[in-house]
């Protein structure tokens, strides 16, 4: 990259959030996309919520440069190592962040019922206030927010095809965050969220 993206700042109480609407153009996000949904091995694992277990809605493949699990929801995922594409995709991305990721939650979002119910990243072997570099590729998703304590304070943005989101501070502590269920016809959606495990 030539020149730093554009960083929208999110005006949010308790928490420090990033928005970058085009850290990959056009043309590299769609090769991106079509290279993951291709060479990844996805998974649909059941997942345990108050109680209750079900198929998740979604598709799943975890990615680190470590053998470290990652636990969430009743749910223990084992990391391949990364791609040769998600390493390119990582380096540009730590560019920004100014950290070093070791792992790579992937998610595939095949069609508008597939979602990610209300939840924070705060699993212990993420430590205290994590950062979480997420990536978009493909279909728009209204990603939303809610704040723990205050149930006024809510926020949504659009996550655009080349996008990336980044969380940090003390984001996880005092947010929850969601990809909600949509009727609407629309295509599949790829999001890496890279993280820190050690």
């Amino acid at each position: 990259m030539l020149f730093p993206p554009e960083e929208i700042k999110l005006n949010i109480k308790e928490g420090d959030i990033s928005y970058y609407p085009k850290v990959f153009n056009e043309t590299e996000a769609f090769k991106y996309f079509n290279t993951i949904l291709k060479e990844t091995n996805w998974n649909q694992d059941n997942i345990t919520v108050y109680g209750k277990t079900y198929p998740q809605p979604r598709l799943t493949a975890l990615f680190a440069n470590n053998q470290k699990p990652y636990s969430y929801s009743n749910i223990t995922m084992y990391p391949e190592s990364f791609s040769k594409t998600l390493l390119k995709i990582k380096h540009r991305i730590e560019t920004i962040a100014h950290e070093e990721f070791t792992t790579c939650l992937a998610n595939l979002y095949r069609h508008g019922l597939d979602s990610n119910g209300w939840h924070s990243d705060n699993e212990k072997e993420l430590g205290r206030n994590p950062i979480i570099a997420s990536v978009s590729f493909g279909e728009e998703r209204t990603f939303s927010l809610k704040h723990k304590n205050n149930k006024n304070l809510k926020h949504k943005l659009v996550l655009e095809h080349g996008s990336l989101l980044i969380m940090k501070g003390e984001t996880q502590n005092n947010w929850l965050h969601q990809i909600a269920k949509t009727k609407r016809k629309i295509k599949p959606r790829i999001n890496l969220t890279f993280r820190i495990i050690k």
